[in-house]
């Protein structure tokens, strides 16, 4: 079969650690990144990146900060939209107060402002843990909400706390058409899931998920439980911070703290869930499966003569993503990553029982 690794053998410890081990694999990866930046931007129209790619990418970078914190070091957050809105906040600022700096830079120190926060709301996890700890997180929520709505220095003394960013540029290139957006969003996303993704394979990402299985044990080990649970609140708070800002900058362009309020939260939360928890691959699946059933369900029962309502849809997406995560909770706690895990398994033993 297609799927074999007759012939592929391992002559060093650097190439059986390598990302992609399968060859296979690696020649699937290079077709899905040739098709993303040279077949997408050529075919796609303007409705399809600003409705499902550009945020598809936003919220898998989102996903794969909380992921890095709930599935890797298994630590509860509720309060991800939070250290999204401090990200996106962050950034504007330094955006509009400092002439001329650049809008990567002011979208890394957007994710820094996030971290400092993150870390913040991160020091009860030292002595709390499960509910009691997603409590302590979901206060940053509303202590969030309430600083950008009350305290107009960080809108810029805008009253309602709206705020609006025009004339993006990236090293001297505008970015004004959807296209060239999306090429932003999708060069940003690859590089920090790229780090992510060597983040965990190294020696703090073994910490994190030691911590996650049992933290006594861990620390009877020699591991540090403040070191390990702050570094992964502040590498996910800056994730979540960075896509906080692509969010405000790049997707929306105008926005006002309810775009980061505690439904942003749980959506993030369900595609951890949904996706897998503790798998990059699984930030992103659960990503694509929040930002396409939406529009399926608006758009699939009218090619069969059953339009829906917008209400409508709307009650369906909360019962079927409440389904969902019950189901993969119960019989599948790893999520649609971990089905893909299965079936490429099988896939490798074919036609042989496994």
């Amino acid at each position: 079969m297609l799927y074999r690794e007759n012939g592929q053998f391992k002559t060093s410890y650097r190439a059986d650690q390598q990302i992609f081990p399968i060859r296979q694999d690696r020649i699937a990866v290079g077709l899905l990144l040739a098709v993303a930046f040279v077949v997408v931007p050529g075919l796609a129209p303007e409705y399809t990146f600003r409705a499902i790619l550009i945020p598809f990418l936003i919220l898998s970078l989102a996903a794969l900060g909380l992921n890095i914190l709930v599935g890797y070091c298994g630590q509860i957050s509720l309060g991800t939209g939070a250290f999204m809105a401090v990200g996106a906040y962050a950034a504007y600022n330094f955006h509009v107060r400092v002439e001329g700096l650049p809008l990567v830079v002011s979208l890394l120190l957007g994710g820094l402002c996030a971290t400092g926060v993150g870390v913040l709301f991160g020091i009860p996890s030292l002595r709390i843990r499960g509910l009691y700890l997603a409590v302590a997180t979901l206060a940053a929520q509303f202590f969030v909400d309430w600083a950008f709505l009350r305290i107009r220095w960080f809108t810029h003394d805008s009253a309602s706390g709206s705020v609006s960013v025009s004339g993006l540029q990236v090293a001297g290139l505008p970015l004004e058409t959807p296209a060239q957006k999306y090429y932003f969003c999708l060069i940003t996303v690859l590089v920090f899931a790229l780090l992510a993704k060597n983040l965990v394979r190294g020696a703090i990402g073994r910490e994190w998920m030691a911590i996650r299985d049992m933290d006594v044990a861990a620390a009877v080990i020699g591991i540090r439980p403040v070191y390990a649970k702050l570094t992964a609140f502040a590498v996910s708070s800056f994730l979540v911070g960075v896509a906080g800002g692509l969010w405000g900058f790049i997707h929306l362009g105008a926005w006002e703290p309810a775009a980061f309020g505690i439904d942003r939260s749980f959506q993030l939360l369900f595609m951890v869930i949904i996706g897998g928890l503790g798998s990059i691959m699984g930030s992103f699946f659960g990503a694509a499966f929040i930002v396409v059933l939406p529009i399926l369900l608006n758009q699939v029962p009218g090619w069969f003569g059953l339009p829906l309502s917008t209400a409508t849809a709307s009650h369906l997406e909360s019962m079927i993503f409440g389904a969902l995560i019950v189901f993969f909770l119960v019989v599948e706690p790893h999520g649609l990553a971990r089905l893909w895990s299965t079936a490429k398994e099988k896939l490798r033993l074919w036609p042989f029982p496994h």
